[in-house]
């Protein structure tokens, strides 16, 4: 009989969260706006790495960008950062097998999606009026891509939102089922790197993006920057990410592993 070790690594993690989460509240708080503040941090490198790149051969900005983004991830799965998106698939995956009970998983999702944001409005003021981000214009990568996002209606937004997090967590799977750092490594890059580069909906990349810019010179030049229709876009990226990472990756593999003792993950 072999036991699954996705079910053992879904029961290690409801657990971990939920104890932090009920008994450190703060330290939790941390690790969240941790993992905002990291994807922050590899978006701005990405983006003044995109404007410079094309300004040598237009367009290559596009390719650059995903690749210098990827490694935000890479950090915070490697740091031990929480992420509300990979929780999404966790969270979804262990309220299925009775790991932990679905009132407690949709508090801590919206707990640390609200720390996500507060490490991402916090590192992306910091970038913003850095010497880099000085000039930034309208004209800059960062600007046209918040622009393109916020132009999105809902149906688009939250197709794009399902798409991206099916990317994430089969990185956060490959993250948790590979044995050999190296190809953790290549994988989560592989596969954030993807939904990028698709330009899919994140609700945490979006964070990190819309505050630099938010916070940034060339705020005012940006079309559709009002707060209702950035409340509208997280609101529906939120949702979307959830169907992505909690129902069509997390609802899944928990269902294919419950009372399975042959075809295991």
């Amino acid at each position: 009989m072999v036991s699954s070790e996705f079910i053992s690594k879904i029961e290690f993690a409801c657990h971990k969260k939920e104890s932090l989460y009920n008994q450190h509240k703060f330290k939790y708080a941390i690790r969240s706006m941790f993992a905002g503040a990291f994807l922050t941090f590899s978006t701005a490198a990405g983006a003044i790495g995109a404007d410079l790149i094309n300004k040598i051969v237009p367009g290559t900005g596009r390719f650059l960008f995903p690749f210098v983004f990827a490694w935000g991830l890479v950090y915070i799965v490697f740091l031990n950062a929480e992420l509300v998106t990979s929780n999404m698939m966790f969270l979804t995956a262990g309220t299925f097998l009775k790991k932990i009970n679905w009132k407690k998983t949709a508090e801590i999702l919206l707990y640390c999606t609200f720390f996500n944001l507060i490490g991402s409005l916090i590192a992306g003021w910091g970038f913003a009026h850095s010497a880099a981000f000085a000039k930034l214009s309208h004209e800059s990568f960062i600007s046209g891509v918040v622009e393109m996002k916020l132009g999105r209606g809902n149906d688009l937004v939250l197709l794009e939102a399902i798409l991206a997090n099916v990317f994430v967590n089969i990185a956060i799977l490959s993250f948790v089922l590979i044995k050999d750092s190296a190809a953790k490594l290549w994988i989560v890059l592989s596969a954030i790197y993807m939904f990028v580069f698709l330009t899919n909906e994140h609700i945490a990349a979006n964070f990190a993006s819309f505050a630099i810019v938010k916070f940034s010179v060339a705020a005012d030049t940006i079309a559709n920057f009002g707060i209702g229709n950035i409340l509208r876009h997280w609101g529906v990226t939120f949702i979307g990410n959830l169907i992505g990472g909690g129902l069509l990756i997390g609802l899944p593999y928990a269902f294919l592993n419950k009372n399975e003792d042959t075809y295991v993950d």
